[in-house]
């Protein structure tokens, strides 16, 4: 069984860092891909990061490219999400999903065939990043 736990979330001054936790069991890392997303009270969730295992490729949303990176642990048992420089407009819950993605041929095949949140059927249950102004 795929399970994912998050942590890591809370109450930060803008300016400030945080970093997220997903721990993953029930699956070993070769050819899934893990991604957070986040969602804000009246809006639809959104891909924030995304780490593909099978070819190694890292994709950002634009609003997070240069602040947020995403990262695993040698173990392959945690993936991590380090937030800088956060704004006010990053507060909501973040989700880490996972989801079996092969890619063998190596096909870079973009952001958003990897931020559509429907398409992805593993999650956990959400931490709460909140940032003050």
């Amino acid at each position: 069984e795929v399970r994912l736990v998050e942590s890591g979330g809370g109450l930060v001054q803008a300016g400030g860092s945080l970093r997220l936790s997903c721990a993953v069991s029930g699956f070993s890392f070769e050819d899934y891909a893990i991604a957070w997303f986040r969602q804000a009270p009246g809006t639809e969730r959104e891909g924030v990061a995304c780490l593909s295992f099978s070819d190694r490729r890292i994709y950002y949303a634009d609003s997070v490219k240069g602040r947020f990176t995403i990262s695993s642990d040698n173990a392959k048992t945690t993936v991590y999400l380090q937030m800088n420089s956060l704004r006010p407009e990053d507060t909501a819950v973040y989700y880490c999903a996972a989801d079996y993605r092969p890619n063998s041929s190596g096909t870079d095949y973009g952001p958003a065939y990897y931020f559509d949140a429907g398409a992805w059927p593993n999650w956990g249950q959400g931490t709460q990043v909140t940032v003050s102004s």
